[in-house]
C-alpha cells in the first residue's frame, strides 16, 4: 500500500473530510488530495501535520504500514506524548502507538487557574473523570464544579469549556471519540 493509500484509509476511518484534516493541519485540501492520490510526495513536516490532524503519531503511522508484530497494548508515562502545554494545560495522549485509533484517551492536569478560554465545539463525543483537584465544566451553558470520582460525557458538538476550581493542579482522564487530535 501506498502512503497516499494509507492516509485516505486512516481519514475515511475517522470520518474526516479532506478539507477538515487541511484545517486541522494547516496543509491545503489541494495538497493532502494530491498527496493521498500519490500525485506528490509529502516533506516531513508536511506528513507530520497530516498526521497529527489525523490523529496519529509518524512512528504510529509507520508501524501500523510495516506492522510484523501486534502492538504494544501498554505505554508508561515517560512515553506519553505532550501536546498541551506542561504549564497550563498539559494533555498527555495515551497510547500514540497504537496504530489507526478511533478513541483519544487523555491525561489532563490544570495547573491552578487555568482555563481552556471560550467554549468550543467539534465532532465527537467525549467522557472523563476528575481524578484530582476540582473543575469546573460547562456544556451547552450548563456549568457543574465536579471533584474527584465524578465524571461528564457529551456530545462535543455542543459548546463547552473547562476551568480549574481549585487553587492546585486538577487532573483528569478523558476519552473522546473519534480522536480529535
Amino acid at each position: 500500500m501506498k502512503i497516499g493509500d494509507r492516509l485516505r484509509e486512516l481519514r475515511l476511518r475517522r470520518q474526516l473530510s479532506v478539507r477538515a484534516v487541511a484545517l486541522r493541519s494547516g496543509i491545503s485540501h489541494s495538497s493532502i488530495s494530491l498527496i493521498e492520490r500519490d500525485l506528490i510526495s509529502p516533506s516531513l513536516d508536511t506528513l507530520h501535520a497530516v498526521l497529527d490532524a489525523l490523529g496519529t503519531t509518524m512512528s504510529g503511522f509507520f508501524l501500523d504500514f510495516h506492522a510484523i508484530s501486534p502492538p504494544n497494548p501498554f505505554c508508561r508515562a515517560a512515553e506519553m506524548t505532550e501536546i498541551g502545554r506542561a504549564d497550563a494545560i498539559s494533555y498527555r495522549v495515551i497510547g500514540t502507538g497504537f496504530p489507526n485509533r478511533s478513541m483519544l484517551m487523555l491525561h489532563e492536569t490544570y495547573a491552578p487557574g487555568a482555563d481552556t478560554g471560550e467554549a468550543f465545539s467539534h465532532s465527537a463525543q467525549e467522557g472523563g473523570l476528575v481524578i484530582r483537584g476540582a473543575v469546573e465544566v460547562t456544556v451547552a451553558g450548563r456549568s457543574s464544579i465536579l471533584q474527584p470520582g465524578d465524571g461528564y460525557y457529551f456530545d462535543s458538538r455542543e459548546p463547552h469549556r473547562f476551568r480549574n476550581a481549585s487553587s492546585e493542579p486538577s487532573e483528569i482522564v478523558s476519552a473522546i471519540t473519534p480522536p480529535t487530535y
